[in-house]
């Protein structure tokens, strides 16, 4: 070693070690969080995921299970509880009730119900409000939740994620000269609750993402985001729902 060289008493701290060009070295309690890290991202969502199918299951199995007469309750003749047991129940009977109201005496005591219902003057609104968002959700040609759109919302410059629910008709319909639409904005992180928006088609910009993938991004508050696609092949976007950099500034 030449007098002029410095004399170096300690090794070469990690930042030393990173400009020269040397691999880092993890020490042991590296590794150890980072395995520790690792089974987290692996375990958490399965273990979530089951605890949540597990608790609907238990949910209605106790439910279900306390209208059964003790005498056809398998859990009193066995040693230990059959899981899922309330939901083929629920399953079945609800299989055998649509099969009785496809008959014709099933639509006669349905139409005797409804007409029931009609004369009471609070239930008969719940009940009418519900059935008819049962059958537009459930029906197979509803179009009801199938597109994601970006808006300005708020006020303009700000945007935000909505689902197209339906086609504007009635009054409102009528009273609006544009092509409206009904938008439904949710709120973070909880996607149930939101806003219910009339707006003009052509202030709607359609995206490529999934329902699926627009209620991840509202639930993750954003966390999670979908990849970029190209509008699919064959498939024109209108002008007016192409979002250039001058229309977002």
């Amino acid at each position: 070693m030449r007098p002029s060289d410095p004399v170096r008493t300690s090794d070469p701290t990690p930042h030393e070690a990173g400009k020269a060009g040397k691999p880092l070295r993890i020490g042991l309690l590296g590794r150890a969080r980072a395995y520790l890290l690792a089974g987290i991202l692996v375990t958490a969502p399965v273990a979530i995921t089951l605890y949540l199918a597990w608790a609907v299951v238990d949910l209605i199995d106790n439910s279900v299970t306390k209208l059964l007469p003790e005498q056809y309750n398998p859990e009193n003749y066995m040693p230990f509880s059959v899981p899922g047991l309330g939901v083929v129940i629920v399953i079945v009977t609800l299989t055998l009730i649509g099969a009785f109201t496809a008959g014709v005496i099933g639509r006669l005591v349905i139409r005797a119900g409804e007409g029931a219902l009609a004369r009471m003057p609070i239930i008969r609104s719940v009940y009418a409000a519900t059935k008819q968002i049962m059958e537009t959700v459930l029906a197979n040609q509803s179009a009801a939740f199938r597109e994601v759109v970006l808006l300005e919302y708020p006020r303009r410059g700000i945007w935000t994620l909505g689902f197209i629910s339906g086609e504007t008709h009635g009054e409102l319909r009528n009273l609006t000269a544009d092509d409206v639409v009904n938008v439904f904005v949710p709120t973070t992180p909880n996607p149930t609750s939101g806003f219910l928006l009339f707006v003009p088609r052509s202030e709607l910009h359609v995206l490529e993402m999934t329902v699926e993938e627009g209620i991840k991004m509202v639930v993750s508050t954003g966390i999670v985001t979908p990849p970029e696609r190209h509008p699919a092949e064959g498939r024109k976007v209108p002008q007016a729902q192409v979002l250039t950099r001058e229309t977002a500034e």
